[in-house]
């Protein structure tokens, strides 16, 4: 059984669901303020769900590339939209600030 690290939490679930909807059913939420409440509902078109994921999961699917190829995402960034993430193993997620969890700050 996958468990995914988030916020201090870890919540156990069961492969191949998606990350969007095993946080929210674990009362945490993988977007940033109003997003909360104004998101696409988990059809890939709004980009507010992205996160930083580290661990077994599923490939980006086509909608999600296109979704996190223009602003403000970009695609070098590695970013995953939480509601076309499928956990396959334990995973870290990570969500950044800004209002699409765009806003990564550099290591440099």
């Amino acid at each position: 059984m996958p468990t995914v690290h988030f916020r201090d939490r870890q919540i156990d679930c069961d492969a191949g669901e998606i990350l969007r909807d095993v946080l929210l059913e674990a009362g945490e939420s993988p977007h940033n303020g109003m997003a909360d409440t104004v998101n696409c509902r988990g059809k890939a078109t709004c980009g507010t769900c992205a996160v930083e994921v580290d661990g077994a999961v599923s490939e980006p699917t086509d909608r999600e590339e296109r979704r996190l190829s223009f602003p403000p995402h970009d695609p070098d960034r590695g970013l995953r939209l939480a509601c076309q993430t499928r956990i396959e193993g334990d995973v870290a997620v990570t969500k950044h600030p800004g209002f699409w969890g765009q806003k990564i700050e550099d290591s440099d």
